[in-house]
Protein backbone atom coordinates (compact mmCIF):
# COMPACT_ATOMS: atom_id res chain seq x y z
CA UNK A 1 0.00 0.00 0.00
CA UNK A 2 2.52 2.63 -0.92
CA UNK A 3 1.64 6.12 -1.47
CA UNK A 4 4.28 8.23 -3.79
CA UNK A 5 4.26 11.70 -4.40
CA UNK A 6 5.99 12.81 -7.77
CA UNK A 7 7.45 16.50 -7.82
CA UNK A 8 9.40 17.77 -10.27
CA UNK A 9 9.41 20.57 -12.77
CA UNK A 10 6.56 21.72 -14.85
CA UNK A 11 6.91 21.24 -18.56
CA UNK A 12 6.08 18.25 -19.53
CA UNK A 13 3.28 16.62 -21.53
CA UNK A 14 0.29 15.08 -20.33
CA UNK A 15 1.21 12.17 -22.22
CA UNK A 16 4.94 12.06 -20.36
CA UNK A 17 3.00 12.09 -16.90
CA UNK A 18 0.48 9.56 -17.67
CA UNK A 19 3.25 7.56 -19.20
CA UNK A 20 5.72 8.14 -15.77
CA UNK A 21 2.71 7.26 -13.42
CA UNK A 22 2.18 4.04 -15.36
CA UNK A 23 6.64 3.33 -15.48
CA UNK A 24 6.37 4.01 -11.31
CA UNK A 25 3.23 1.89 -11.16
CA UNK A 26 4.38 -1.46 -13.29
CA UNK A 27 8.26 -1.43 -11.58
CA UNK A 28 6.17 -1.11 -7.94
CA UNK A 29 4.24 -4.22 -9.05
CA UNK A 30 6.74 -6.02 -10.54
CA UNK A 31 9.95 -5.41 -7.74
CA UNK A 32 7.99 -4.08 -4.64
CA UNK A 33 5.16 -6.58 -3.87
CA UNK A 34 2.34 -4.06 -4.81
CA UNK A 35 -0.93 -5.58 -5.85
CA UNK A 36 -1.77 -4.56 -9.23
CA UNK A 37 -4.79 -2.12 -8.18
CA UNK A 38 -2.93 -0.60 -5.37
CA UNK A 39 -2.28 2.79 -6.94
CA UNK A 40 -1.87 5.93 -5.41
CA UNK A 41 0.06 8.76 -6.52
CA UNK A 42 0.13 12.77 -6.55
CA UNK A 43 2.15 14.11 -9.16
CA UNK A 44 3.33 18.18 -8.58
CA UNK A 45 4.73 19.82 -10.84
CA UNK A 46 6.46 23.08 -9.71
CA UNK A 47 8.43 25.77 -11.03
CA UNK A 48 12.09 25.66 -11.88
CA UNK A 49 12.89 27.47 -8.83
CA UNK A 50 10.08 26.11 -6.58
CA UNK A 51 12.00 22.72 -7.14
CA UNK A 52 15.71 23.82 -5.19
CA UNK A 53 18.26 20.90 -5.13
CA UNK A 54 21.93 20.22 -5.18
CA UNK A 55 22.93 19.13 -8.94
CA UNK A 56 25.93 16.79 -7.98
CA UNK A 57 25.06 15.55 -4.44
CA UNK A 58 26.46 11.92 -4.24
CA UNK A 59 25.58 11.53 -8.34
CA UNK A 60 27.01 12.30 -11.17
CA UNK A 61 25.04 15.65 -12.88
CA UNK A 62 21.07 16.32 -12.25
CA UNK A 63 19.69 18.02 -14.64
CA UNK A 64 16.43 19.95 -15.05
CA UNK A 65 14.54 16.56 -15.81
CA UNK A 66 15.41 15.85 -12.05
CA UNK A 67 12.23 14.02 -10.73
CA UNK A 68 11.92 12.92 -6.43
CA UNK A 69 9.88 10.22 -5.52
CA UNK A 70 8.49 10.14 -2.54
CA UNK A 71 7.00 6.63 -1.31
CA UNK A 72 5.19 6.18 1.72
CA UNK A 73 4.96 2.31 1.92
CA UNK A 74 2.73 0.28 4.71
CA UNK A 75 5.12 -2.90 4.63
CA UNK A 76 8.84 -3.52 5.12
CA UNK A 77 10.80 -4.48 1.68
CA UNK A 78 14.26 -6.11 1.78
CA UNK A 79 17.17 -4.55 1.58
CA UNK A 80 16.78 -6.56 -2.55
CA UNK A 81 13.45 -5.16 -3.41
CA UNK A 82 14.38 -1.57 -2.46
CA UNK A 83 17.66 -2.45 -4.75
CA UNK A 84 15.59 -4.00 -7.37
CA UNK A 85 13.06 -0.73 -7.13
CA UNK A 86 16.22 2.01 -7.86
CA UNK A 87 17.44 0.03 -10.51
CA UNK A 88 14.58 -0.73 -12.65
CA UNK A 89 12.93 2.72 -11.92
CA UNK A 90 15.77 4.65 -13.33
CA UNK A 91 16.87 1.96 -16.18
CA UNK A 92 12.33 2.77 -17.11
CA UNK A 93 12.46 6.37 -16.92
CA UNK A 94 15.65 6.20 -18.92
CA UNK A 95 13.95 3.93 -21.63
CA UNK A 96 11.08 5.08 -22.19
CA UNK A 97 11.44 9.00 -21.43
CA UNK A 98 14.91 9.43 -21.82
CA UNK A 99 15.57 10.38 -18.10
CA UNK A 100 19.34 10.37 -17.07
CA UNK A 101 19.33 7.85 -13.98
CA UNK A 102 21.23 11.19 -12.15
CA UNK A 103 17.80 12.50 -12.47
CA UNK A 104 16.00 9.99 -10.51
CA UNK A 105 15.97 10.21 -6.78
CA UNK A 106 13.93 7.97 -4.57
CA UNK A 107 13.32 8.11 -0.63
CA UNK A 108 10.95 5.47 0.72
CA UNK A 109 9.88 5.70 4.56
CA UNK A 110 7.78 3.01 6.23
CA UNK A 111 4.91 2.79 8.42
CA UNK A 112 2.51 -0.01 9.58
CA UNK A 113 -0.77 -0.80 8.83
CA UNK A 114 -2.84 2.02 11.87
CA UNK A 115 -1.51 4.73 10.25
CA UNK A 116 -3.74 4.40 7.23
CA UNK A 117 -7.65 4.87 6.11
CA UNK A 118 -8.72 4.22 3.13
CA UNK A 119 -11.74 5.74 3.86
CA UNK A 120 -14.82 5.62 5.77
CA UNK A 121 -12.96 6.78 9.04
CA UNK A 122 -11.41 3.53 9.43
CA UNK A 123 -8.54 2.44 10.31
CA UNK A 124 -7.38 -0.41 8.11
CA UNK A 125 -6.92 -3.53 9.73
CA UNK A 126 -4.79 -5.96 7.20
CA UNK A 127 -6.88 -9.07 8.92
CA UNK A 128 -9.76 -8.05 7.27
CA UNK A 129 -8.79 -8.74 4.05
Amino acid sequence: MPLTRIVLQEGRSEQALRTLSTLLHDTLVAEFAVPPDDCFQVIETLPAGRLIYDRHYLTGARSDNFILFLITAGKPRSREQKQNLYRALAARLHEALGIHPDDVMIVIQFNTAEEWSFGGGKMFVPEAL
